[in-house]
């Protein structure tokens, strides 16, 4: 069963939630000592919350009633812990809940824990948590992707049905693909930021991470919609992939993006490509010339964020608190000691780019190249309906192998960060293997709150 079809039986009787919740801890408990995908199991809560479902009446249960959620270590539930995966917010409890959570709670979907992360999202393998690296279930010696990680693991090696992501440059999309799962990274605005604890806040967005199609489409309707605590919340269109008509839509193919593509990547592409062919869709080769500026603007544009946003976890008013420290300087060079090395490297790059010695030639130049990068999807976007491409420029990597050559880690995000920089959606789904039998994710990109399309198109590839 999917998670649509699971509530469906849990609404009309047939299963008990609290049934289902003590066979998912049960699991979570065998299988997560291998995989460090759950910080920590919500044990009392989920019971407590599974047992108010099974007391309600059939017609009041909601769409999602009974199905177990994990929430990434970013995501505000109250009375819980959200570390971000860091030493510095190790015992933070949420005082309020997330919006996204407040959506979950109303359709009456079951948190059952919260997932390991890079910390602060910062990371593109999951191996920059100040808990331990998550392991990919489908080969113990790789990463499942960042900064993600943990939901992606917890949703592929069955733990749960659905989590939530969140994704600034590729953070949900990256690891859907390297384990073998649907992501996809929201129009900017259309899922509430409300909660989310901000890393880039022009680019943060939630999304959901499934196993299956039908549920991605389902739970981001549940989280989609406009909010008044978010100031950059939207009003979305209807959203009803059932009805696109798909005969006839136009995708295009960015061949001046796609140079030096892995040999087996670029096989499964076309081979997605031929099969969309074969069902009517037309294909045509497109343009983006700035979107291969993407990665490094991306880079300067949320580490500056960082920098900014991150200053308030000084000890003082959020944060690890050294109650040795002995004046103010030797408090702040003590308390963000806790923040680990990528977060303190981008937080220095954010800095930097930001001095009035650099704004001009660092941050304003990146801020100028991000507009060339949307209008490059503003303008394809005249001429086909949705954009393929790879979610990755390689499947996943052993843990370790990339920790010392930085640049290439980062270039990880070369086909996702375009999506946050322009403020577009973007869908992975899984498409074939690679020679290791390791899962490849593809990308369909599309125009604003144009979501419904993406699914339309990428049900045509379901396998």
């Amino acid at each position: 069963m999917n998670a649509s079809e699971t509530a469906a039986k849990v609404r009309s009787g047939e299963l008990k939630a609290e049934e289902l919740v003590k066979n998912r801890i049960l699991k979570i408990k065998e299988l997560n000592p291998k995989l460090n995908a759950f910080l920590e199991i919500f044990e009392d809560s989920a019971l407590a919350q599974a047992r108010a479902v099974d007391a309600k009446s059939p017609e009041t249960r909601g769409r999602l009633a009974g199905v177990c959620v994990a929430l990434k270590d970013n995501i505000l539930y109250k009375g819980h812990i959200a570390s971000c995966a860091s030493k510095m917010l190790e015992n933070y409890k949420a005082p309020y809940n997330a919006t996204v959570v407040e959506h979950l709670l109303k359709e009456d979907a079951i948190i059952i824990g919260r997932t390991n992360m890079d910390e602060f999202a910062m990371g593109s393998s999951n191996e920059n948590s100040a808990f331990g690296p998550v392991k990919n279930p489908l080969d113990l010696e790789r990463v499942p992707g960042g900064s993600s990680g943990g939901s992606a693991a917890a949703v592929a090696s069955g733990m749960v049905d659905m989590a939530l992501g969140s994704d600034t440059g590729g953070s949900i999309r990256q690891p859907a693909a390297f384990c073998g799962i649907y992501g996809i990274k929201p129009t900017y605005g259309s899922v509430s930021r409300y909660g989310l604890v901000a890393f880039a806040s022009s680019a943060d967005q939630i999304g959901p991470l499934t196993a299956d199609l039908e549920d991605n489409a389902l739970l981001l309707e549940v989280l989609s919609g406009h909010d008044a605590k978010d100031s950059t919340s939207a009003n979305n269109p209807a959203f009803k992939p059932e009805e696109v008509k798909t005969e006839g839509l136009r995708i295009g193919i960015p061949s001046d993006f796609l140079e030096n593509l892995n040999p087996e990547i670029l096989a499964v592409l076309e081979a997605a490509k031929a099969d969309l062919s074969a069902k009517g869709i037309i294909f045509e080769e497109i343009s983006l010339p700035y979107a291969k500026y993407a990665s490094p603007c991306y880079y300067i544009l949320t580490s500056s964020e960082a920098s900014s946003n991150l200053a308030r976890f000084d000890g003082l008013r959020y944060g690890y608190k050294d109650n040795s420290a002995g004046d103010l300087e030797d408090s702040y060079l003590k308390d963000r000691a806790e923040f680990g090395p990528e977060v303190k490297r981008r937080i220095m790059l954010g800095t930097f780019s930001l001095g009035s010695a650099h704004a001009e030639d660092y941050y304003l130049k990146a801020q100028k190249v991000r507009n060339l990068i949307k209008n490059d999807f503003v303008q394809a976007f005249k001429q086909v309906d949705a954009v393929l491409m790879p979610a990755t420029p390689n499947t996943a990597f052993k843990i370790g192998e990339k920790t010392e050559d930085l640049i290439s880690l980062y270039l990880s995000d070369l086909y996702t960060a375009p999506a946050n920089i322009a403020g577009v959606p973007a869908l992975s789904f899984p498409y074939g293997k690679d020679s290791k039998g390791l899962p490849i994710g593809l990308q369909l990109y599309g125009n604003f709150f144009d979501e419904a399309k993406l699914y339309a198109l990428a049900k045509l590839l379901e396998k």
